[in-house]
């Protein structure tokens, strides 16, 4: 990936620099959500299932510092890239991303050995809609061999005992979502934190976290409002967006 296709942006209110392929994932306000609802303290040791260039990973390791974020990215590119963000960053000795396929983890990658999981995975079944023809932002936002309960077993896998895993997806999909919870073993605690584009409209994204042997009943949150009626972010938003404050789901 040379540096003439990427671009390079921020978050948190300029806080962070990523740079970013031109075409393909984007990232935007749902990895910044995502790394929000992770209920991480310093010590901890975070599990960032496809990474990406390291937006959510790198969120996160501005808001907890003393956490340790290790991601896992398929694409090889994309994973070198979220490595040279971490150094742009100053974060290379908090943020680590592997190139490696979630069905077939690399070494290193133990089993119950994180106290958190966080993912962000592809929003699209392959079989509904049409995807772009752009063949960069199809791999980023459809499906592949693995499907969205692939993605669940292997988040409930890597989590330790108590531990979180935390989803951001399309709205569309919370029956499916919630399902592959409740079959993966051990899942408890299941919440449902719808995200509002504005007062009185449907809510088109979620996040959506579990714990592992937690036996607690599932429950709908509040969720947050993200924009007001004449098109910025509301108060509470734009602490979590610009300020790096937490989503308490």
């Amino acid at each position: 990936m040379d540096d003439e296709g990427l671009s390079e942006d921020s978050l948190l209110g300029g806080r962070l620099r990523l740079r970013q392929p031109g075409a393909g994932f984007r990232v935007a306000i749902d990895s910044v959500l995502l790394a929000a609802a992770v209920p991480a303290a310093r010590g901890a040791h975070v599990l960032d299932a496809g990474a990406g260039v390291g937006g959510a990973a790198l969120c996160l390791a501005a808001r907890v510092p003393g956490c340790r974020v290790t991601g896992i990215e398929v694409d090889p590119a994309l994973a070198r890239l979220a490595g040279e963000n971490a150094v742009l960053n100053r974060m290379a000795d908090q943020v680590r991303v592997i190139a490696g396929d979630i069905l077939a983890p690399p070494p290193g990658l133990d089993p119950a050995s994180f106290d958190h999981v966080m993912a962000n995975p592809p929003h699209l079944d392959p079989g509904a809609g049409r995807a772009s023809p752009s063949r960069a932002r199809a791999a980023a936002s459809v499906e592949g061999r693995a499907g969205l309960a692939d993605w669940v077993a292997f988040a409930m896998t890597m989590v330790r005992p108590k531990g979180s895993v935390t989803f951001v997806h399309r709205a569309d999909r919370i029956a499916e979502l919630v399902a592959a919870l409740e079959r993966a073993r051990g899942a408890g605690a299941i919440t449902v934190f719808p995200l509002w584009p504005r007062r009185g409209e449907a809510a088109k994204r979620v996040l959506v976290s579990a714990r592992r042997g937690v036996r607690s009943r599932s429950r709908l949150a509040f969720g947050l409002v993200l924009h007001e009626a004449g098109g910025g972010f509301t108060a509470e938003a734009e602490a979590v967006l610009r300020d790096a404050a937490p989503l308490v789901l």
